[in-house]
């Protein structure tokens, strides 16, 4: 008897507002086509097909999308990547199918709270690889110690998930950085996409803070910036995570805000670069070869999710590989629990989360620097992962 054929599906942002962010994950389902086509297990080779349902960028099409990954096309293991709305809604289509699913690129924090859990909370069938929010919060801490011991930081957080999260007094900002000196200043919550932020600019003015942090969207950021210069406040450094890990020229069209964020400087997060030192699991190619493959073939300039889209593949290669029966979802799931591989993203490890279902991802810290090309990311701090060269120096706003 020949071995079941499996199937791999992949909900993704192929159309709708998070297509620019699809990209990638599109890019590597191509390129690793090759290394895709068949998986050994046991002695045992089973034929594998990869099944592409689109999200639409919208939580219900998304749902949908999972239903028919599991009903129609079979799929013994589900990827997924982007979306603070849409990814839940991933997963938790997946966990109510009993569709074994990994997904990746948000805070381990948001991924278990936006689906009504809590650290602690052990999910049967869903399984995601992040950093947390204390990452986050520990590298931007980094990168202002650049500049003062002791940093005076206006905080910009909206009223959704995110900014909650950031406030929260367990796993926020203020817990991650208590005893490192810095003093936090909130400077009062905003509904996305934000209309006015004079209000936030004068409680910047008030508690005398001269860097600015942030999780905001780029054109939200932009008016932040232009009103702030506007009442003659001038902040030395922004940190922003969430949407300015990309370049700002791929999350708006408006040259305004292009000019707004170059002039900025912004400092962000940086998960997976050209630079990591970091071989991919099905073909030993390196971060660099990556990058460089993505750019020649598409024409545009390397993401930080490429990396992660490619360990995404990695990871639904290595549990077909390695579970106790390809053909039997219960069995995919627990090779991905017990996973710890190498990838292109660095090594990944089921086993030791910070929470069960989490695989942690280290950061380090990156500056947006103006070119005539495009903004170049540079790594600016390694303080977290050292093995990761430095790219840049820390630039502030003059």
């Amino acid at each position: 008897m020949a071995p079941a054929p499996l199937c791999i599906g992949v909900v993704a942002p192929v159309t709708g507002r998070l297509a620019p962010l699809g990209a990638p994950l599109s890019y590597v389902l191509r390129a690793l086509a090759p290394h895709l086509a068949h998986v050994r297990n046991g002695g045992r080779r089973h034929e594998v097909t990869v099944a592409v349902r689109d999200s639409r960028s919208e939580p219900g099409a998304a749902r949908q999308a999972v239903r028919d990954l599991a009903d129609e096309d079979g799929a013994r293991i589900v990827l997924t990547m982007a979306g603070t709305r849409v990814l839940p809604a991933v997963a938790d289509a997946c966990e109510e199918r009993g569709v074994p699913c990994v997904s990746t690129t948000f805070p381990w924090q948001a991924y278990v709270h936006a689906r009504g859990a809590g650290p602690g909370h052990r999910f049967r069938w869903t399984y995601h690889f992040a950093w947390g929010l204390d990452d986050i919060a520990r590298v931007f801490a980094g990168m202002w110690e650049q500049l003062t011991p002791r940093a005076t930081v206006g905080c910009l957080w909206n009223d959704d998930l995110q900014g909650r999260l950031l406030r929260h007094e367990r796993y926020g900002f203020e817990a991650a950085l208590s005893g490192r000196g810095h003093t936090l200043t909130d400077l009062g919550p905003y509904h996305e996409p934000a209309t006015d932020l004079r209000e936030q600019a004068a409680r910047l003015r008030e508690h005398g803070a001269d860097l600015v942090t942030s999780a905001s969207t780029a054109t939200d950021l932009a008016l932040f910036h232009r009103q702030a210069r506007t009442a003659g406040l001038r902040p030395r450094l922004i940190t922003c995570s969430r949407w300015l890990t990309y370049p700002h020229t791929h999350t708006t069209p408006a040259p305004d805000v292009h000019a707004e964020l170059g002039d900025a400087r912004v400092a962000t997060l940086v998960y997976w670069s050209p630079v990591h030192p970091y071989r991919s699991s099905l073909d030993g190619g390196t971060c660099a070869e990556l990058a460089r493959a993505y750019e020649e073939d598409t024409g545009a300039s390397w993401l930080q999710p490429l990396g992660l889209a490619h360990a995404l593949l990695e990871i639904a290669h290595h549990a077909l590989t390695t579970a106790a029966d390809p053909a039997d979802r219960a069995s995919v799931a627990d090779a991905v629990a017990r996973t710890r591989l190498d990838t292109i993203a660095g090594p990944l490890d089921w086993t030791a989360g910070p929470t069960p279902n989490i695989a942690l991802l280290p950061l380090v810290g990156g500056q947006w620097h103006p070119e005539p090309a495009g903004p170049r990311l540079a790594v600016v701090n390694n303080t977290g992962r050292p093995e990761v060269p430095l790219t840049g120096d820390l630039i502030p706003a003059r």
